[in-house]
């Protein structure tokens, strides 16, 4: 920054207070963010380094210098304060800056950087005499003044940063799974860098501060993660007809700048002389200079000279690249020796090097000859992107756009750019090497270098290097121009320069330029490398900014003050040849040519001096003298005819003479500047003069001149004027003549000429007009402030006028020019504060136009361009007014004070009421037409009260928008509705907004209640987009209070939330039009209610829970559409199974269903739908909130397949309103990288949401501890089904962790309500919600989970004393988990696994009542020690029992562990009948606590059975559920039943255990199964059990049944159905007689015995259990089904054996990959029977045990075994063994089950003379029984004939080795005998003796029974009992005597 910085003296001596330590310095340092002031410090970074606060006039101005210390900016965050000239530097932070700025200083001064200190030194004096250049001086050289207040100041704290929190599911552990990863790493668990997300599950903020608030709250503020990219810019950006701020082009710094440096130029035959060149712009194909010539030069060291010009570079500039410009370089010498040594040594080929004599010649002519000739040229194309090499790409590291590294315009360009990692826009200097140099051999013009047939000659072995840089616009300084330059350096040996090229030497003729990068030392300076004598130092003190010719004639005001003159001579035509060249000088008059001329021409020697003349080139022997020379003349302020420029041609003589060549005068030309200044460019020719006489521009004079060339015009010359204080157009000219006129008061006051000029500009040309737009509106307005009122309306029409012709010419279709915005900004200054204020006679004149408009006057088509231009006047009496304030103030506020605000006079104000008025009833008429105009005006009057509000006393401001609202009244139209709401928008944006009084000294903030007044009309407007336009309203108004920095403090937001409450309270009253709503707009209202309530104190929020129990339910249902409309429901968790969770996206079809798209807020989505689409041309800045929010890269945006943004993937729709598409499939259509930020930034919503409405709820249960609220105290439905909210839904982490503390605060305070059974729903979904908790893989959630669960046992035990109504809850809610829950998983094979769900809901039912564990529980949790105490009040003994608490665990297992049971069958449901009984079994007996699912599991029982027909299996089912309804009605008063009839049920169905159904019968009573446990049910399954049991054939329990069942009809008189039930009852006895007399005995099922051995059975292994199959089926057919089962469920290298035989089973001695089942048929055993006699048991028919029931039930079963002593199954019967094997059941048959588990087994062991003794024993008792048994039921003792035949004929008939005979010969014999025992002998001989007695009887009775078709076969009995007596009479010789 230059020197000449202003500012004030207080400015100062603040600055200097600043400036402290180092260290303190460095903390001030990057504290402050410039964020908030974006939309200005953005716009004006490093542009306004001249600041000045004006406190007065305008000569009160002060060098910005503190002891020696220059202040600068060096960038947007700080300045930069360097003491003296080279003293150390510090920096200010630009929060000081800001600070200085806010100190109720409103205008800043900028210093008008188009100003020029080397003009007419006139136009630094007194122009008094001269008004109308005085204000186009004052236009360019005056400070600008900014109003630092019109755009708002909003400084911003930092966005929020989001990170990924840890949503769990069941399969979910981000926490642990981050750790374990972490842990890998090496290094702890930390917060990452903004690139990378974080998963600590918590929205971050920047600073500390903010951490230590929300400590007290639970989590981050909702509307922050609602609204994280909020940018205020963006936000009233989008507000219709809003301002934007156009800084000027001095300070914009738009267009492309160039800076190029030329470091060094090498001659292969070395530098001797001086070298001097230009560089400046060029356009190939237009053929025309761009830009002034910058002068550079070379010398030896030699002809170095003390006092150089320094070395610099050249700065040009251009609008926008474009191919056809590039660098044109020309290069000149001294002129040489005629047949001397010509320029052409530079391009030949051998000798290379110059022999000493041609250096010696070259340095005498250099020093003796001041007159150069042309030597080379070259052309560098900058932007040319067709030729090959390049691509039409920069190289990486050039700085310059696309095709900078273009070709050359020669053939064979070789270009070569360094490489470099930087970006594009960073990127370093680019060395630019030309290897060789166009020869000029001839005359040459610059539009003859570019001809295509141009001669080409040998070029110039030389390599020149250049720099050039693309200048960003931190790179660019504002100093003034300069206006000529030029460069020397010093030189070294030619010799060395040779050796310094090296290698390059190659390419010299190739004519390309070599680019190159070039390297940064650590200082961040470049180094260059040497190339030779020419290089260049490092020093670097000016720039020289070339001016750009075409910005001239542009569309747009002047911004600079120029006043000079370019000449270009271009061809001399002679009649012979000549060494010419020119001379160029100006004169102010021709009286005489030998007086001295004007010092007014630039030098070329760099050191900005004005000369008198000038001089050309020589053509050198030349009849037509080309030249390409640049004459820089500064015109004086004021040109009369007189002035001229005088051309004096000279010829000299180049041959070597004794002394230097003098040149010879050839002739004149002469040209009157008054002709030459009527256009910017001319092109002429002159006549050239022998000699010029006095006064040679007279006529007269003229004719007596003599001319040459017979006066031909052979000078052709080119002009270029650039002045912006002369105007081309002569109707401008004409009105600043006649306004000097009026100033001067030379003219009648307000003549009729000075209306007409006034009245002419309206046909001045467009682009004259917006060159001096400046200058003539500040001059109108003069006229109109202090005019009379004629001159007044004048001056205004032609004003209105000429801003209509602007706006239309130049505004590109914006509302609001951007050269008007700049002279309403910058350029106006009321006149200096020299004159009255403008604002009075610019609203009278105004008023009396709107007035005579209001009363019917015809005003003419004027009146709609006033409206159109409305808000320049409005802003320009606004600036007027401030501008007074401030000079009012100057002298008396303080440095700090804010300036006090103004109080219009009553004259004024009813002024401006009055225009203020008629303006809004144009805008409220042009509204019901539709126009578009009235909605421009409509904001236009609201930023004219936004800017008053600044200015004048806020209750004035006041009385102009309350009647504003009087004129819109209520809910109007939409277009005047949304006029409103564009009021309300911008006025609502001021900076004081939250500080603004109320309309009378009681009120608080009149606009804000006018506000939420009006925006909660909005939402019951009929128009849907009004309504969503009012909900943003809130939101940015909101978002703008909570993102400002200065209302971070505590108190500031309860001020806020207390200025915004009552809203709350409106949509209290009105709920309709909250529910009207959309869902878009509920969130977004919703939102900013929760941040009102966030930061409101908690006595009003109390207060307004105090008012009625209806109006705080109402106030609980927005919290309950906060968390339906803010939920989240992730994908990876709605997925993985989580119980009584959320269905997902696309199935939501209800109030909490919006559209994916409307879920965004619209900041949100402006985001992804706008900045998500890689753009390469387009700009790469976001919003700065966040790794989140920066720009996707296009590397990773390179899916071509998925949309980039919600704006393809919601196009790709079908366009009717209709839903084609599920919204998880739109959102699965994106980016991953998209739809990543999108989830998390739902994510920290939804977190965000749910923690703070858990924080008003805790607030409420407090309050209502206290009773202080009205509320239901009876249910607190307001906060349960919060609760039910919260756990239904997917929440974070840190919400559990918030959650529990909270809960339990809930059950201390308020448990004596919710433990009612008002409440039961409640607890049970709180029960359901815990145990799910239970579930998930989270180790923190299921802790809490089962810590919430031990709250809930000790609330049971507090109120209850006992967990059996919990526990009833549990069992139910733990049954409806299961069915949601995945339990099982398969496995590789295809089996079936427990799952990690069932795991955990283990582990953690294990840990609820784990005494151990306790205390770390609590701990962890952060809930105090004691939490778990249940001591009543007075009571002393704590109620907490561990003990029940284990009970119920155990219950809870069990039911958990049958659930997983049953799905572990999996497909083998339907194929394992046995299986899948048990399986239901299981699951009914373990929620036998509850009936309802008791019932329904014994039901499911009994269709499975009946399924596989198994009919008393079924049966059993249906008595167990009729027992349970039975136990439950026994003991109400109307019971039919009574406890013996539960008894003789219990003698049905043993297994129906008398405790459970106890069990069941007090859940009951609790509450649950009354619609099931009733008697008609009972009835009804007592039916259903009846049916069953008859087609089993167990008549016996039909009749049972039957007898419970007719006490009910009996009670009921229902005697029908007494008769059925009688019949039924005969017909069942019936039955029973027929099945007692069949000679068949009858069996109703047939039992066997299967023992598991093998590690594939699982649970089955090495168990035994008992079978029940219908009585047809075999041995055979049951070891075919079990084998088919089971080899089903082996996997591979398994086999399946079956034991034929039921011997014992040594499970070691079993092979290990073989799976053995041993199958053994078994009898049941009766009840009295004797297990320990010898006999073999018979098959009983079951009626010699009686009728009674329960000889139908068994649950003991043998069977007999024989073997061995040898190993051998069979042997002789000496040797036969027997072990008989008693096993016992888990219960008695028939069963609930098909098979039940053998609990206890015995065994005895006879020996072979046991067994043959019990053989004949048995067949003794066979006959006894047959004799004895009655064969008719009138009591006959007569046998049965059949029977006993069949028993006779197996007993006497005579075998070899079998029955009685073959005992007798294997222990009657001799040797057998002697190893008998006499005790065994003696029994052996009476069993037969018995038995033989026996059937002698048998005989006899046989005879007497049998007729005579019966003689044969009794006669065969005769003789086979007596060959038995005799065979048997030879080892029992006694047996003869006993017969």
């Amino acid at each position: 920054m230059s020197e000449d910085c202003g500012s004030e003296c207080a400015l100062a001596v603040r600055l200097a207070a600043w400036i402290g330590d180092e260290d303190d310095e460095q903390q001030q340092k990057g504290k402050f963010s410039s964020a908030g002031r974006k939309g200005q410090t953005e716009r004006e970074k490093d542009q306004m380094n001249g600041c000045e606060y004006a406190q007065g006039r305008d000569q009160h101005r002060a060098n910005c210098t503190l002891e020696g210390k220059t202040m600068t900016q060096v960038d947007s965050e700080s300045y930069e304060v360097q003491e003296g000239t080279g003293g150390c530097k510090r920096e200010i932070s630009a929060k000081v800056m800001a600070d200085i700025a806010g100190t109720g200083q409103r205008f800043r001064r900028i210093i008008h950087c188009g100003s020029f200190n080397d003009v007419d030194p006139m136009l630094h004096g007194n122009l008094d005499q001269y008004p109308h250049i005085k204000e186009l001086v004052l236009v360019h050289k005056a400070d600008w003044i900014k109003d630092e207040s019109k755009y708002g100041h909003y400084e911003s704290v930092p966005h929020p940063r989001f990170e990924q929190p840890t949503f769990e599911g069941p399969d979910t552990d981000i926490e642990t799974e981050q750790r374990l990863s972490l842990g890998r790493r090496g290094r702890a668990p930390e917060v990452l860098d903004d690139d990378d997300p974080s998963t600590s599950g918590r929205l971050s903020v920047a600073s500390d501060y903010d951490e230590k608030r929300l400590s007290k709250h639970f989590g981050p503020a909702p509307l922050p993660a609602y609204d994280p990219v909020f940018s205020w810019d963006t936000e009233r950006a989008s507000i219709y007809g809003q301002r934007v701020p156009v800084v000027p082009a001095a300070l914009s710094h738009s267009g492309l700048k160039l800076s190029v440096k030329v470091l060094s130029l090498n001659f292969h035959a070395g530098l001797v002389e001086p070298i001097y060149g230009t560089v400046c712009l060029y356009h190939r194909e237009r053929r025309e200079k761009l830009s002034e010539d910058f002068y550079f030069q070379f010398s030896p060291n030699d002809f170095q000279e003390p006092g150089a010009a320094p070395y610099r570079r050249a700065i040009f500039s251009l609008d926008a690249p474009s191919a056809p410009v590039c660098l044109l370089i020309q290069l000149e010498k001294h002129a040489t020796e005629e047949g001397g040594v010509t320029p052409s040594v530079y391009s030949r080929k051998e000798p290379v090097h110059l022999t000493e004599r041609e250096k010696q010649k070259l340095q005498v002519w250099a020093r003796v000859m001041p007159y150069r000739e042309p030597l080379a040229w070259a052309a560098v194309p900058l932007f040319d992107t067709t030729m090959s090499g390049v691509g039409g790409f920069p190289s990486p590291s050039s700085p310059l756009p696309p095709g900078m590294l273009s070709t050359s315009l020669l053939d064979g360009v070789d270009m070569d750019s360094g490489r470099s990692d930087s970006k594009h826009e960073s990127a370093g200097p680019v060395l630019v090497d030309i290897p060789g140099l166009n020869r000029v051999k001839e005359c040459y013009s610059e539009e003859s270098l570019q001809d295509p047939k141009r001669k080409v000659h040998k070029p110039v072995k030389a390599m020149m290097r250049l720099e050039v840089e693309r200048l960003l616009p931190e790179d660019r300084d504002m100093d003034t121009f300069s206006e000529s330059s030029s460069i020397s350096n010093g030189s070294g040996d030619g010799d060395s320069s040779m050796r310094s090229i090296g290698k390059s030497a190659r390419g010299l003729y190739s004519g390309r330029p070599k680019w190159s990068g070039i390297e940064r030392n650590d200082s961040g300076k470049h180094k260059y490398g040497s190339f030779g004598s020419a290089s260049s130092p490092d020093h670097q003190t000016g720039d020289f900014r070339a001016l750009e010719f075409r910005s001239l004639i542009k569309n747009e005001p002047f911004d600079q003050l120029l006043h000079c003159l370019y000449v270009y001579p271009i061809a001399v035509s002679m009649s012979r040849k000549r060494n010419l060249f020119i001379r160029v000088e100006l004169r102010k008059d021709d009286t005489d040519v030998r007086t001295p001329p004007l010092e007014a021409v630039y030098s070329r020697d760099g050191l900005n001096r004005i000369q008198k003349f000038a001089h050309s080139q020589i053509a050198v022997n030349a009849r037509t003298a080309y030249y390409h020379d640049e004459y820089k003349l500064r015109l004086p302020a004021v040109l009369t005819s007189h002035h001229h420029l005088v051309f004096t041609f000279f010829h000299v003589d180049l041959q070597m003479k004794l002394e230097a060549p003098k040149p010879v005068v050839v002739g004149y030309s002469v040209l009157p500047l008054s002709a030459g200044a009527q256009v910017l460019r001319s092109d002429g020719s002159l006549p050239m003069m022998k000699e010029l006489l006095p006064h040679y521009l007279q006529d007269g004079v003229k004719e007596r001149m003599e001319y040459l060339e017979d006066g031909r015009s052979v000078f052709r010359l080119r002009l270029r004027l650039c002045s912006s204080l002369y105007p081309i157009n002569e109707r401008i000219r004409d009105f600043f003549t006649e306004y000097d006129r009026h100033i001067s008061r030379t003219s009648p006051p307000w003549g009729s000429e000075l209306l007409e000029a006034i009245n002419s500009l309206k046909n001045v040309d467009p682009t004259a007009m917006l060159q001096f737009l400046q200058p003539i509106l500040n001059m109108l307005l003069r006229m109109i402030g202090d005019g009379g009122e004629t001159l007044q309306v004048s001056s205004f029409r032609a004003m209105v006028n000429i801003l209509i012709r602007v706006q239309q010419e130049s505004s590109e279709g914006a509302d609001r020019n951007p050269y008007l915005v700049q002279y309403v900004d910058y350029a106006f200054d009321d006149l200096g504060g020299l004159q009255d204020p403008v604002y009075p006679g610019l609203c009278n004149v105004w008023r009396s136009l709107a007035r005579s408009k209001a009363k019917g006057y015809r005003v003419g088509p004027v009146y709609d361009d006033v409206l159109s231009m409305a808000w320049v006047f409005l802003e320009l009496i606004v600036k007027s007014m401030a501008l007074e304030q401030s000079r009012t103030f100057a002298d008396t506020l303080h440095l700090g004070e804010d300036l006090p605000p103004v109080q219009l006079k009553e004259g004024v104000f009813r002024c401006i009421w009055q225009l203020y008025d008629c303006l809004l009833t144009e805008v409220h008429e042009r509204c019901k037409k539709g126009l578009t105009l009235a909605k421009r005006l409509n904001s236009s009057l609201a930023f004219f009260c936004y800017d008053l509000l600044s200015v004048i006393e806020p209750r004035q401001v006041f009385e102009l928008v309350a009647l504003y609202f009087d004129k819109f009244t209520g809910v109007c139209q939409p277009v005047l509705h949304e006029c409103k709401l564009t009021f309300l928008r911008i006025l609502c944006d001021h900076d004081l907004f939250v500080e603004m009084p109320g309309r009378d000294p009681s009120e608080r903030n009149y606009l804000a209640a006018v506000l939420m007044h009006e925006l909660f009309l909005t939402w019951d407007h009929e128009d849907l987009a009004q309504r969503a336009k009012a909900a943003r309203i809130l939101v940015v108004l909101m978002c703008k209070h909570d993102y400002d920095a200065r209302y971070q403090k505590l108190e500031d937001k309860l001020y806020i939330a207390q200025l915004y409450f009552p809203l709350i309270g409106m949509i209290l009253d009105e709920m309709p039009v909250f529910y009207n709503l959309s869902s878009t707009e509920k969130r977004e209202v919703l939102v900013c209610m929760m941040q009102i309530i966030r930061h409101l104190d908690d006595p009003s929020l109390v207060k307004a829970w105090q008012h009625s129990v209806a109006r705080t339910r109402l106030f609980f249902k927005l919290l309950e559409e906060c968390l339906g409309l803010f939920e989240h429901k992730k994908a990876s968790v709605d997925n993985m199974g989580i119980p009584g969770g959320v269905p997902p996206v696309e199935d939501v079809e209800g109030p909490y269903s919006p559209r994916y798209s409307e879920k965004l807020s619209p900041s949100i989505h402006g985001y992804f739908t706008d900045a998500s689409r890689p753009d390469v041309n387009r700009a790469q800045a976001t919003p700065d909130s966040g790794y989140l929010w920066k720009k996707l890269s296009p590397q990773l945006m390179s899916s071509p397949s998925q949309p980039y943004s919600l704006r393809e993937a919601f196009s790709s729709q079908a366009p009717s309103s209709r839903r084609v598409g599920s919204d998880r499939a739109l959102r699965e259509s994106l980016h991953p990288m998209l739809r990543q930020k999108l989830e998390l930034w739902e994510d920290n919503l939804s977190a965000a949401v749910s923690l703070q409405v858990l924080e008003i709820v805790e607030k409420f249960i407090e309050a209502a501890a206290t009773r202080s609220i009205a509320t239901d105290y009876v249910k607190l439905d307001c906060i349960t089904t919060l609760f039910t909210g919260f756990l239904s839904r997917s929440q974070p982490l840190l919400f559990w962790k918030a959650f529990l503390p909270v809960f339990n605060n809930l059950f201390s305070l308020l448990g004596d309500i919710l433990m009612g059974r008002e409440n039961d729903r409640f607890l049970k979904q709180v029960a359901f919600h815990l145990l799910r908790l239970a579930v998930f893989r989270n180790e923190s959630i299921r802790k809490r989970a089962v810590v919430g669960l031990q709250i809930l046992v000790r609330n049971s035990f507090y109120h209850f004393q006992s967990t059996a109504r919990l526990r009833v809850m549990l069992t139910i809610t733990l049954s409806e988990l299961m069915a949601d829950v995945q339990v099982t998983h398969p496995c590789p094979d295809g089996t079936f696994e427990e799952s990690g769900e069932a795991r955990r809901l283990r582990k953690s039912l294990q840990d609820i009542a784990s005494e151990t564990i306790s205390g770390e529980l609590l701990k962890e949790c952060t809930l105090p020690e004691n939490c778990l105490v249940a001591v009543p009040n007075g009571a002393l003994e704590n109620r907490w029992r561990w003990k029940e608490l284990q009970d119920l665990s155990t219950t809870l297992l069990r039911a958990l562990d049958a659930a997983v049971e049953h799905a572990l069958l999996g497909p083998m449901m339907g194929f394992d009948k046995y299986a899948t009984a048990e399986s239901y079994h299981s699951l009914a007996w373990a929620y036998s606590h509850v009936p309802d699912i008791h019932i329904m599991w014994l039901l499911h029982l009994c269709d499975q059975h009946q399924q596989m027909h198994s009919w008393a299996e079924a049966a059993q089912c249906a008595v167990a559920v009729a027992g349970v309804i039975m136990e439950a009605l026994v003991g109400r008063p109307d019971a039919v039943w009574g406890k013996e009839h539960v008894e003789q049920l219990h003698k049905i169905c043993p297994m129906l255990s008398s405790s459970v159904l106890g069990e069941a019968a007090a859940a009951e009573v609790e509450g649950y199964g009354a619609s099931k446990l009733t008697v008609d049910s009972a009835v009804k399954y007592l039916q259903l059990a009846n049916r069953l049991f008859q087609q089993a054939e167990l008549f016996h329990f039909c009749a049972g049944i039957l007898e419970l069942i007719i006490p009910v009809y009996k009670s009921r008189h229902a005697y029908g159905q007494l008769a059925k039930c009688h019949t039924s009852l005969t017909t069942i006895y019936d039955s029973i007689v027929e099945q007692e007399t069949s000679p068949i005995p009858f069996t109703d099922a047939t039992y066997y015995r299967v023992g598991f051995y093998g590690e594939r059975f699982g649970k089955l292994n090495r168990k035994e259990y008992v079978y029940r199959e219908a009585r047809d089926v075999r041995l055979g057919d049951i070891m075919e089904k079990l084998g088919h089962i089971y080899e089903s469920r082996l996997g591979d290298g398994h086999t399946l054996h079956i034991i034929p035989d039921s011997r014992q089973v040594n499970a070691e001695e079993l092979q290990p990959r073989v799976c053995y089942l041993q199958i053994t048929s078994v009898e049941r055993v009766m009840e009295d029977e004797d297990l320990e006699s010898r006999r073999e048991r018979q098959q009983q028919a079951g009626h010699s045990s009686g009728s009674h029931v329960s000889a139908r039930v068994f649950d003991r079963f043998l069977f007999d075994t024989p073997f061995t002593k040898n190993g051998k199954t069979q042997g002789g019967l000496e040797d036969q063994w027997k072990r008989r094997t008693v096993v016992q059941t888990e219960g008695p048959f028939p069963a609930l089950v098909n098979r039940l588990l053998v609990v206890k087994s015995e065994s005895r062991e006879f020996s072979p003379i046991e067994n043959a003794i019990g053989m004949i024993e048995t067949r003794t008792a066979a006959l006894q029984n047959e004799l004895e048994e009655p064969r008719s039921a009138e009591g006959d003792q007569l046998p049965r004939l059949q029977s006993l035949q069949r028993i006779l004929q197996g007993s006497v008939a005579v075998q070899v080795n079998s029955g009685v005979l073959g005992v007798c010969t294997a222990f009657l014999s001799d040797e057998p005998t002697q190893r008998l025992r006499s005790q065994e002998l003696q029994q052996l001989i009476a069993a037969l003796l018995e038995f033989m007695a026996v059937c002698k009887r048998a005989i006899r009775v046989h005879a007497r029974l049998i007729g005579e078709e019966d003689q044969d076969f009794h006669s065969q009995l005769v003789n086979g009992f007596q060959s038995l007596t005799a065979e048997l009479s030879h080892y029992i010789p006694a047996i003869l005597s006993e017969l």
